[in-house]
Formats: C-alpha cells, structure tokens, sequence
C-alpha cells in the first residue's frame, strides 16, 4: 500500500507513516498470541477486566471488519519497528497517534503490537537469564498504564504507547518500588504509581539492582544511578515537611544545573502524575493531600514547577 492512501485513511500525517515504514521495512514481524490464551496473558499484564473486555471486543480477528487493510498494515509494521530495536534502550514510538473515536481496534491498536512482543520479550529475558517472576512483573506494567489511562479519559495514551516499548525490548524492569531502565553506564530510576516511596523501599530496590543488572548484564558496567523527573524540583522542600518521602528521595541526588527540558512541559506533568488530568481547572483540583496543595497553590501564584535531573553513584 502506498504510504499517502494509509496516512489518508488512517487519518494521520502521512511523514508518519514513511516513518514507520522506513524503521521496520521488511524485517519481521511476531505474532498475536491465539484468542483463547488472550484472557490468561491480559490478567498476567495485570490488565484490568474493563481494559481486557475492550481489548478482546476489538480483537483483530482475520475477518473483522474493525481491522481495515491499512490498519492491519500499520499493526503488522509497528510491531517489526519494535522488535528491530530489541534491547534498545530509548524511546521509541511504534506507529503515529491514531484516532481514538473509531473503535477499540484503533484504541487499542498499540496494545496488540504489545501483546505480540510479550513472547518476544520473554526470550530475550531468557537469553539473559532473568527468572520468569521478574519478566511478568516487568511486562505488567501494561495494565498499570492502561488503568491510568482510563482514569485519564484517554489523555495519557500518546506518551505510554512510546514508554511501553521499552518493556518489550528488554530495557526496563521493576525491583520492588523503583523502575530499573537500562542504557550505557548508568541506571535511570523511574517511580510507578505502586504505593508509598518510604526510603526502605527505595534503598531495596537499589540493592535489587546492584545485584540484578551485574549477574544478568555482566557486559554493562554502571557507575551510577540517576533519574528525571518532577520529584527532584527543590521548591516541593518549600511545601512538603522534612521527613516526607519525596524529600528524602531527593536528598539522595546531586542535581544538574537546571535547563528548560525541550519538548517537556513540567507544569503539565506535574498535573498528569499527581492528578491525572490535564484539563480539569486548578480550581477543581483535589486538596486531600500536602503534595496536591502544593502543587496547586504554586501554580496559582504564577509559578512554576522544574523537571530536573540529578545522580549519585551506583
């Protein structure tokens, strides 16, 4: 099919679409696992039964009507763009941003690419050793994502179609409280929506690690730990009290000096983690937490937040 027809029905810019035709060409794609083990895979992926009933009703069966050739195309593509980067380590978008009003199987077009490199994961996990408990504790962050999505009213599916395509290839993994992502020779922390942050917690999960990324990827060496995000803003200090979880964590941390991330708006991520929304009025924002207080009152005085990034050693 030529690249204007696809991006013509599909609804998308059609640089897109030589995007993903360019990054997958004709290398190989993987399989859907077959119907019937769908429902046991999706509750391993921790995937929610409103998530799961959507996923199943859209399914690209070979006579769906749903599954338009240009769709079948994009799906089959995406998923060679993946599994071409396996053990990649960056971001990665599968395909372009679909319309969301046509159905589940535009929906869910992604979750399916997903679905068809779970197996192609768990190979690579095996080559590497890693015992199969850690690989389905990685791959179900899925259903995390799904389930904030939905919370999200569809708002947060841009940015979680790309992250997820790290968990596919190997690149990221969950060791108790913190997300371990892999790349040259340090350890970005991510922090799931999974309960209290307490520094007992985080200082398992890095001893998690420490053990893990040397016996698994005895290749890669590391030399420190680092992250980005939010959390390590230094004006939270100026609202959370000493002792909270979030200060703590960021005490652990040298950070950067601070420069506008490109392409990132931290006032908006600040809201899409804390509230998870992105269109609901400050003035209609929950106040039940310290951390919602604040975020909302520095907002409201004409501030804003920083995105910022810092490290200490491994």
């Amino acid at each position: 099919m030529e690249a204007a027809a696809i991006a013509a029905r599909s609804g998308v810019p059609v640089e897109e679409i030589e995007r993903v035709h360019r990054l997958a060409a004709d290398r190989p794609s993987a399989p859907l696992p077959a119907r019937s083990a769908a429902p046991a895979i999706l509750d391993r992926l921790a995937v929610s039964p409103e998530d799961a009933a959507e996923i199943m009703t859209g399914w690209p069966d070979p006579d769906s009507p749903q599954w338009t050739p240009e769709l079948r195309w994009l799906l089959d593509r995406s998923i060679a763009l993946v599994r071409a980067d396996l053990g990649g380590h960056g971001w990665l978008p599968p395909g372009p941003e679909l319309p969301r009003d046509r159905g589940p199987a535009w929906r869910r077009l992604y979750v399916y690419a997903y679905l068809a490199l779970v197996e192609v994961a768990m190979g690579y996990h095996r080559d590497h050793g890693i015992p199969e408990a850690v690989s389905w504790t990685a791959l179900a962050d899925l259903g995390r994502n799904l389930a904030i999505d939905r919370r999200m009213n569809g708002e947060g599916w841009p940015v979680m179609q790309s992250w997820l395509t790290l968990h596919v290839r190997g690149a990221v993994y969950e060791l108790g409280r913190l997300q371990h992502h892999r790349g040259g020779a340090t350890l970005d922390l991510h922090i799931p929506d999974s309960g209290p942050m307490t520094p007992q917690a985080v200082e398992d999960s890095l001893d998690q690690a420490r053990e893990f990324f040397p016996r698994h990827f005895p290749e890669e060496h590391y030399t420190e730990f680092a992250c980005g995000s939010w959390l390590l803003d230094p004006q939270l200090a100026e609202y959370l009290p000493e002792d909270s979880n979030i200060v703590r964590f960021q005490r652990r941390f040298e950070l950067e000096p601070y420069e506008q991330p490109e392409g990132l708006d931290p006032d908006v991520e600040v809201l899409r983690f804390v509230f998870r929304t992105l269109t609901t009025p400050l003035e209609r924002l929950p106040r039940r937490t310290v951390l919602q207080r604040a975020v909302i009152d520095h907002l409201a005085a004409g501030r804003h937040w920083q995105w910022r990034r810092g490290r200490f050693p491994f």
